[in-house]
């Protein structure tokens, strides 16, 4: 009974490693031509979102599957809320995160890794038209819309806001529009992209960093050697041009350069 239970327990384990249960490493899955996961959020315009047709797309969705054809890999992305990205990374739910992320705090930099960037931008404050917010002075005890854990949340406290949790961009402006939120930091290429395609919108930016920051894929530590593949690949993709085109194709202009 012991012998056959052991041989039971065995063909399991087999049976388990053939159908994907214990994982092959990121750095193996790339060497193998096999498949990578990528969390992402899907309501992130125009980084990335679902066009009119349904299909999850943007700049960061398309970068990432230019990176996967350079690779040789095929990639799965898994859509999720910001607030859980990161801590879902870290429990191993992806390979990677392409959401514009920055590492912006020491705790961040001790857990993961970020890729050579493959775009820059800044943060910029945006409140609505004739409101109380009109200049980064007028932000300490104003209620500020921003994901949690987010850079642009950081932003919010160290200017002295009080943070009103959203899920992402579009909930923002919702709440600022109701004067539910008084305000809200974020991506520079975001706002400018919402407020080109809403001229009559009730928003304005007020502030704009003179920072630039780069974004790029965000790997759990530990992943030093597939991260130079990564890397390697975007670096082909800003010399032949692939960066440059999707960033007109999105933006109208090259975002691959500060």
């Amino acid at each position: 009974m012991r012998k056959l239970l052991s041989t039971v327990l065995v063909s399991a384990a087999v049976f388990a490693s053939v159908n994907g249960v214990a994982r092959e490493t990121l750095l193996q899955e790339i060497d193998n031509h096999g498949t990578i996961t990528v969390g992402t959020e899907g309501t992130y315009k125009p980084f990335t979102y679902h066009n009119a047709e349904g299909k999850l797309t943007g700049y960061d969705v398309e970068v990432v599957r230019a990176i996967a054809k350079q690779l040789g890999v095929k990639v799965v992305f898994k859509e999720t809320e910001w607030s859980a990205m990161l801590a879902g990374l870290k429990a191993g739910r992806f390979d990677m995160v392409a959401n514009q992320v920055s590492l912006t705090t020491p705790a961040r930099r001790a857990t993961f890794d970020k890729s050579t960037p493959y775009n820059y931008s800044g943060a910029v404050l945006l409140a609505r038209k004739n409101g109380d917010v009109k200049s980064i002075d007028d932000v300490k005890g104003k209620k500020a819309a921003s994901s949690l854990n987010s850079h642009y949340g950081e932003l919010a406290l160290h200017y002295g806001a009080k943070i009103v949790p959203v899920d992402g961009m579009a909930m923002s402006l919702k709440l600022i529009e109701q004067k539910r939120a008084d305000l809200t930091f974020n991506d520079s290429l975001a706002i400018f992209d919402y407020l080109k395609s809403h001229p009559k919108s009730p928003f304005v930016i007020v502030w704009e960093s003179p920072d630039k920051r780069g974004a790029g894929l965000v790997l759990n530590r530990g992943n030093e050697e597939a991260l130079k593949k990564i890397d390697a690949a975007i670096e082909v993709l800003r010399e032949n041009g692939t960066l440059r085109k999707l960033g007109e194709e999105f933006f109208g202009r090259d975002i691959s350069v500060k």
